[in-house]
């Protein structure tokens, strides 16, 4: 199945003092790193955040409006893709336990469906996601009604196959005693 990836990096950073989380390292590599690894198998890739030097071919921009939250960036992203596929992994760049593996399963999970779903432990949905572009295009609210925008709002029409988490991989850093734990 071809599919296209959104890494979410546009983030304020709030918890951690305004940091980049993009530019954050754990174990010797930025957390962009991480998440370009985990999208690996992508057809093309767009970084909704600020440019910076990859190893891969990305596309950048910011979202819009700017810090209007994972769901302005996400149909930012959507928006720049360069060509259509049925599918597109979103996820957040603050997770690095993320895999191509995970990513694998996403996507065999939600052919078929409008999209798949990370869930933690706990139960919470996580930033980590495949869905059917064609879906999200037909709930997306105009441009104005994408600021501030709660992400599961937008996507709350969608029917979206969960799937469990392997090990850590739903482990996010929106802290700096976040970071000291991984």
């Amino acid at each position: 199945m071809s599919w296209a990836a959104i890494i979410l990096a546009g983030g304020r950073g709030a918890r951690l003092g305004g940091v980049d989380k993009a530019g954050i390292e754990v174990g010797g590599r930025t957390l962009l790193e991480w998440a370009l690894d985990a999208v690996i198998d992508a057809r093309e890739v767009v970084v909704v955040g600020d440019p910076v030097p990859t190893q891969r071919p990305v596309t950048f921009t910011r979202e819009s409006p700017r810090y209007g939250g994972p769901a302005a960036g996400l149909l930012t992203g959507l928006d720049a893709l360069l060509a259509p596929t049925p599918y597109v992994a979103v996820v957040a760049v603050d997770m690095p336990r993320l895999t191509m593996s995970t990513t694998r399963r996403l996507t065999e999970a939600a052919a078929g469906h409008d999209g798949a779903v990370l869930v933690g432990p706990d139960g919470r949905r996580q930033l980590a996601l495949v869905l059917s572009t064609e879906r999200l295009r037909q709930v997306r609210p105009d441009h104005e009604g994408q600021h501030n925008l709660a992400l599961w709002r937008l996507l709350a029409p969608l029917t979206l196959v969960e799937v469990a988490v392997v090990g850590e991989e739903h482990r996010d850093v929106d802290s700096w005693t976040d970071l000291r734990d991984l």
